[in-house]
């Protein structure tokens, strides 16, 4: 990472220039980074940053629907380390001034995966069971604290550090180190989460019931791993393999950007419900720090050694 000066971005047609609030700094920017993210078209160099919380500062032509001075936030999947960017305004959603930014933006990706997981791709019901594995990373915290707020009952895996996070989220621990998840719940569970992929999804395949769900979001342990795009893509196919040959079980890796270009109206939706139900106080999201430019180097070595309970957010103009 280099911090770098240049020349402040016009809006065109339908854009927005925003000064940057806050912008998460995530694992999903790590495996960006690392070359391993199957939708990325841009290559190195590049700006990463995947979600952004801004205020417009700047309307181009055509514009009406965002004023200046308001608040907006939006999903970007690069270009948000910055202290300001353009954003097309048709897919930006107007954030609440009250707000905190960091929180706001904390929902923008990790809480909508979540959100959009259990009730757009899983179609969760009250009082089905969820295993949650990487319930301590910030989409399985979300998982966890939406899960129980459908009416689900909720296992949450992690590692055992992180024992008393998990419980406080409401969900009942599981050591992900020593426990075989296909015997915690001997039925199966109706719907398993998975964004870590150990054994190519295969841990968290062995503890879907009879009837059950496997959503899977990430492949983190892969990465980690150094597995390559082609080992990345077996996993994929093994998911659809399972999907199409188990009966009643059902697999599918979900994508919050194809998901959103697909319907891009459930992304405007579903982030109004939860900016809502953080301004209510029903939601918090984790803010483990605030950081600015200078530090997302070390920020990025941080989230590769784990081990953190919250979101590392720049605040790049403060």
């Amino acid at each position: 990472f280099a911090v770098v000066e240049r020349p402040l971005p016009a809006p065109r047609v339908g854009e927005v220039l925003v000064k940057v609030l806050a912008a998460s700094v995530q694992f999903t920017d790590v495996i960006l980074r690392k070359g391993r993210y199957p939708d990325l078209k841009d290559k190195a160099p590049l700006v990463l940053g995947y979600d952004v919380v801004g205020e417009v500062v700047g309307v181009g032509p055509g514009v009406d629907a965002v004023s200046l001075g308001q608040r907006v936030a939006d999903l970007t999947m690069t270009g948000s380390y910055a202290q300001y960017r353009t954003l097309r305004a048709d897919r930006v959603t107007v954030v609440d001034a009250a707000l905190d930014p960091a929180e706001a933006t904390a929902l923008v990706l990790s809480w909508m995966i979540a959100y959009q997981l259990l009730h757009r791709d899983a179609h969760v019901q009250p009082r089905q069971t969820l295993l949650v594995i990487g319930a301590a990373g910030a989409v399985g915290q979300a998982l966890v604290v939406l899960g129980k707020l459908a009416g689900c009952a909720v296992w949450g895996a992690a590692h055992a550090r992180h024992a008393a996070l998990v419980r406080g989220l409401g969900a009942t621990y599981v050591d992900s180190d020593q426990a075989d998840f296909a015997k915690v719940v001997p039925a199966g569970f109706d719907v398993v989460f998975d964004g870590i992929g150990e054994d190519g999804f295969g841990r968290a395949w062995r503890a879907v019931g009879a009837r059950g769900h496997l959503s899977a979001y990430g492949f983190s342990a892969g990465v980690k791993r150094g597995a390559s795009l082609a080992r990345l893509g077996y996993w994929f196919a093994k998911l659809w393999w399972w999907n199409k040959w188990s009966g009643a079980r059902t697999a599918r890796f979900v994508s919050i950007t194809a998901l959103r270009a697909a319907h891009p109206r459930w992304f405007v939706a579903d982030l109004g419900t939860l900016l809502g139900m953080l301004a209510r106080g029903e939601i918090k999201p984790r803010v483990a720090e605030r950081i600015g430019l200078d530090a997302v180097a070390d920020a990025h070595r941080r989230l590769e050694r784990g081990g953190l309970e919250g979101k590392l957010v720049l605040v790049p103009n403060s």
